[in-house]
């Protein structure tokens, strides 16, 4: 099984270098941490006092991966979820922030828990995962990355400035879905002709 540093490793590789994409609304962005990040940790990086820019550029991958294994994985008690959803939720967690938790919230009432929706990891939903875990042992991790797909379709459907994240200029998957896809079995990937069926009505 992957320590925690692995899978956080593998997060920093999938975000990729520095980017500052008008059409993200993270801004300024490295190894998938944000200016926002940085400046509400305190990580003036090169000690002049402000936290801009250029910090973001300073930042290393193995500053990356502790930033997330603490403020990603272990603050928002990730690591207490069933083991088999822990580096599904950690990556959406580090791609969407509280919105991981809320699909994962979501999937839980729908397999008929009744858990508030509210992007918190909390008792109530570390005890409805282990529920879901003991009913449906071989699905729930598949059910999980299906619904941060749909996450993904549907926030595309409503801003058109994100769609290139989730369909490539030739038509195919973006990199929203094939990262959502990474955790699912390859029985529930989406064919090409799927996915451009889902995606048609974008143009």
């Amino acid at each position: 099984m992957k320590t925690v540093q692995q899978i956080a490793m593998e997060i920093v590789a999938r975000e990729g270098g520095y980017v500052n994409d008008p059409d993200d609304p993270g801004g300024a962005t490295k190894y998938g941490v944000t200016l926002a990040t940085m400046q509400r940790l305190g990580l003036d990086l090169d000690g002049n006092g402000r936290i801009n820019e250029t910090d973001v550029k300073r930042l290393t991958r193995d500053k990356a991966r502790d930033i997330f294994v603490e403020h990603y994985f272990h603050a928002p008690r990730l690591d207490e979820l069933p083991p088999v959803l822990q580096a599904s939720v950690f990556d959406m967690y580090v791609n969407a922030g509280a919105n991981a938790v809320r699909i994962l919230q979501r999937l839980l009432n729908d397999m008929g828990q009744r858990i508030a929706i509210d992007g918190a990891v909390g008792p109530q939903t570390i005890e409805a995962a282990f529920i879901a875990q003991s009913l449906a042992p071989a699905y729930l991790a598949d059910a999980y990355g299906i619904a941060r797909r749909n996450y993904y379709y549907a926030l595309a459907d409503r801003r058109p400035g994100s769609r290139k994240y989730a369909k490539k200029r030739d038509g195919g998957k973006g990199g929203w879905i094939t990262r959502a896809e990474d955790f699912i079995s390859p029985r529930y990937h989406l064919t090409e002709a799927e996915h451009a069926a889902r995606v048609v009505a974008w143009g």
